[in-house]
Parts: structure tokens; C-alpha cells; sequence
């Protein structure tokens, strides 16, 4: 079994949060890492937060990404391809970047991303060699209509499907309809950002998909996030490497990001990979990009190997979570 370090002599007491050189670095950044520093390390006034939210439209690496898109509402001149320029990647950057709701470009690339891929069984396939939907893509279009607040009929109908799909582990697998039956680790994380994303906006199917989700965070306890269940080796090494963006691939600081989104209470089986996330923080407090996948991209933002404002920031919050989450276990204990 894969051995867990502890966080490096020297590093930063993560129960404290990072210092003020740390956040300074951060906010030092692109409107679409420093809004959110503003609102998950600063704990800024909501109209701050709302103000450099309102910046990545306009400036820096979200106005750079809206400016490519094709007056057909295309990006990278594909739907799914090419890889990562494409209409879904790059809307997904855009989600990521927190661009608004039913900002005008984003509905558009929406728009054609349901006309190419709403299929007759509820869900969405992009893939002329498919007899049926992909749970992975329809789990990022759902993200995508939620996110941007469009077309909510057909994201019930991405719910309905996405439901239908969910397995008796918990989990999702695009391979399915072929005869898998175990979740896959990359699926499962897609769908269940894309259920996140759906319950924020407190749609019809809510209660329905709060308990999908839980259900589905089941399936990655059960796995300590990246862990066989039967043997407790590391599934696969890629998973313990945080990467961002981190595209259809999970890893361990992607799920617990989604973990954190969620508000998931404690439980012991994420002291495992709470302790792979703290020990990667490195003595100055920052988190390093550790992966990348190849492909085409509009730009890059950070370099694998150097600190990244990203992961700092993504590792960061989710230690504060955490840190809730252990004193709302020991809260009884302590009366």
C-alpha cells in the first residue's frame, strides 16, 4: 500500500490558514483565482467578491477565452474535439473561471452543444459510433446549463437520464452499456460535479439529485478517493497528482474540491486522502501543479512543477473545510 508522508518540516500549521505572503501571492493573480480568493481564503464583503467576479468578462484569461469564440458559437472549431480547445473544454474553463450566468457567449456555446448532442435516451452523445448517451459528457453539460443558468428543461432531462445511469456502487461508468460493473473514478467525479452544480441552482429535481449525490460520494469513501476497495493499493498514480485544469480526469484535490462544494460532513475515510492533499503543501504554504494532459490549449496559465495559484488556492479551501468538518464532529463530545 501506497504510504501517505507527512506535511514537510516546516510547513505551515494548515489549521491556521496561509499566511499573508501566501494570500498576497494569490491575489495577485487573474480575476478568475482572485475573485475567489476573495471569497474562500479573504472572506471578503460579498460586494468585493461580486465586483472582481464581474472582471473576468472583461479582463485577463476569461476575456482572452471569450474572444475566441467563432461567430457560430463555436471554440477551437469542434463541439468535443479538438482537445482542449473545443466548445465543451473551453466552456468548462469558463465555468471554472467563474464567468456569469447567462452571459450571452456562454449561452450561445451552450445552445450548440445541446443541438449537437441531445440524444433520444434523455442524455447527451457527441459520438456518431455510440448507440447510446455518455455519462461523462452528459455529466459536463449539465454542469455547463446549471452553471449558466440555461435551458433548464432540457437539464432536467439530463438529470433524469444521469439518474437512470447511476450503479448500484454508487458511481457512474460510460462503459455500462458494454457490461461494466464497477464505477469508474473519471466518470463518477464528471457527473457529480455536474449534480453539484444542478442543486445549487434548486431545481425541481433537487431532492432527488442531494440524494444521488450522496450516494455517489459513497462510491469515492469506499475507494478512500483513490484506493482499490479490495486491496487498498493506489488505483492508479495519476490520481495523487493535482492537476488543473483537470479536464475529464479525477484526482484526489478535484474530488475533495467537489467533497467541499458539497458540505459533506466528516467521516474517517477521508483522513487518508486529507493527509495526501496536506502533505503535497510545501514549506512556503503553496501547492505545486503536479500534471497536465497533453493536448492543444488556448493558453497556459500555470507551468507542472512550479507553484500554482490553482491548487493553492483549490487546497487551501478545502483545508478550511476540513477543519469545519473535524470541529463539527467533536462538537458533541466537547458539551
Amino acid at each position: 500500500m501506497m504510504r501517505i508522508s507527512t506535511p514537510p518540516s516546516g510547513a505551515p500549521a494548515w489549521s491556521h490558514g496561509p499566511d499573508a505572503s501566501v494570500r498576497a501571492w494569490l491575489l495577485d493573480a487573474d480575476p478568475a483565482i482572485r475573485w475567489q480568493v476573495l471569497r474562500d481564503i479573504e472572506g471578503a464583503p460579498a460586494a468585493d467578491v461580486e465586483a472582481e467576479r464581474d472582471r473576468v468578462a472583461s479582463s485577463g484569461w476569461g476575456a482572452d477565452l471569450l474572444a475566441r469564440q467563432s461567430a457560430d458559437g463555436l471554440w477551437g472549431g469542434g463541439i468535443y474535439s479538438p482537445k482542449w480547445t473545443s466548445t465543451t473544454y473551453t466552456l468548462l474553463l469558463l465555468r471554472s473561471f467563474g464567468l456569469r450566468p447567462r452571459h450571452p457567449a456562454a449561452v450561445l456555446g451552450c445552445r450548440r452543444l445541446v443541438d449537437a448532442g441531445l440524444y433520444h435516451d434523455g442524455g447527451i452523445n457527441f459520438f456518431g459510433n455510440r448507440k447510446c448517451s455518455e455519462a461523462c459528457v452528459t455529466g459536463f453539460v449539465l454542469s455547463l446549463l446549471a452553471s449558466f443558468e440555461t435551458q433548464p428543461d432540457v437539464a432536467e432531462q439530463l438529470v433524469d437520464y444521469l439518474l437512470r445511469e447511476q450503479m448500484p456502487d454508487g458511481g457512474w461508468n460510460c462503459l455500462r452499456h458494454e457490461g461494466a460493473t464497477h464505477s469508474s473514478f473519471h466518470t463518477s467525479i464528471n457527473v457529480l460535479e455536474g449534480l453539484r452544480d444542478y442543486a445549487r441552482c434548486d431545481g425541481p429535481s433537487t431532492r432527488r439529485v442531494v440524494d444521488a449525490e450522496a450516494r455517489g460520494r459513497e462510491f469515492f469513501l469506499a475507494h478512500r478517493l483513490y484506493r482499490s476497495h479490495q486491496t487498498g493499493e493506489v488505483v492508479r498514480p495519476e490520481f495523487t497528482r493535482f492537476s488543473f485544469p483537470p479536464r475529464w480526469h479525477h484526482d484526489v484535490m478535484r474530488t475533495l474540491d467537489c467533497f467541499r462544494a458539497a458540505e459533506a460532513r466528516f467521516d474517517p475515510r477521508l483522513e487518508d486522502p486529507m493527509g495526501l492533499l496536506l502533505s503535497r503543501c510545501d514549506t512556503t504554504g503553496r501547492w505545486k501543479l503536479q500534471n497536465d494532459y497533453a493536448g492543444q490549449v488556448h493558453f497556459r496559465m500555470e507551468q507542472v512543477g512550479q507553484p500554482s495559484r490553482w491548487n493553492t488556492l483549490r487546497g487551501w479551501r478545502i483545508a478550511a473545510w476540513w477543519r469545519r468538518c473535524l470541529n463539527d464532529a467533536a462538537a458533541p463530545e466537547s458539551r
